[in-house]
């Protein structure tokens, strides 16, 4: 239990890290300054050692910190949602999040070209997708007290195959589908995603 709660707080800061890196990137580029791995590490109060470890390049990291802009209105959206339901928590976040996607697909091809491209990053934790990680872990948080670790990391990890950028391009592209039907078919898999888990 003791070393559980350990790997917990360490995946916990590292999401936190990960963040504030990101959130000064983007308050750099609101600013209109194009900013250096220099300035961000000065921004985000980290060591340029720890911007390159969790971001082997620039690109990528202000690639993210655009997205993650755009994503401000996901972050509004889910703040507002007052239900403790998994299932409307996770309603809001498919149909916010697809407002998103479809607005800014280009740069959502670009994310995920550099994803597949960058190295694994040296901490061995992911290479992207903590925003989204955060997401879907609210919206599931109600029913984690009711599930073993094990079954609620596994949750998260089923519903992040169904949300996000990866899911939105392989309906679009792999399946034809227009945005409005790959938002459909996606309620209807996030929702299963979470009746199999047992969650009501």
């Amino acid at each position: 239990m003791a070393q559980e709660q350990r790997d917990t707080g360490r995946v916990a800061q590292r999401r936190r890290t990960r963040r504030a890196i990101v959130e000064a990137t983007a308050a750099l580029l609101r600013s209109g300054v194009e900013p250096s791995v220099g300035d961000i590490a000065a921004a985000a109060d980290v060591s340029r050692r720890t911007v390159y470890l969790y971001y082997p390049t620039l690109d990528q990291l202000v690639l993210d910190a655009t997205m993650g802009t755009l994503n401000v209105d996901i972050d509004a959206a889910l703040e507002a949602q007052t239900s403790t339901d998994p299932h409307e928590r996770v309603r809001t976040l498919v149909d916010e999040t697809f407002a998103t996607m479809e607005a800014s697909l280009p740069l959502g091809r670009r994310m995920i070209r550099l994803t597949v491209e960058a190295p694994a990053p040296p901490d061995g934790g992911p290479r992207r997708g903590h925003r989204r990680t955060g997401w879907i872990e609210w919206a599931v948080e109600p029913w984690r007290p009711r599930m073993t670790r094990k079954d609620y990391d596994d949750l998260v990890s089923s519903l992040a195959l169904a949300i996000g950028w990866e899911a939105f391009i392989v309906l679009l592209d792999v399946r034809g589908l227009s945005p409005e039907r790959a938002r459909s078919v996606t309620l209807r898999t996030t929702d299963a995603i979470l009746d199999a888990a047992g969650v009501g």
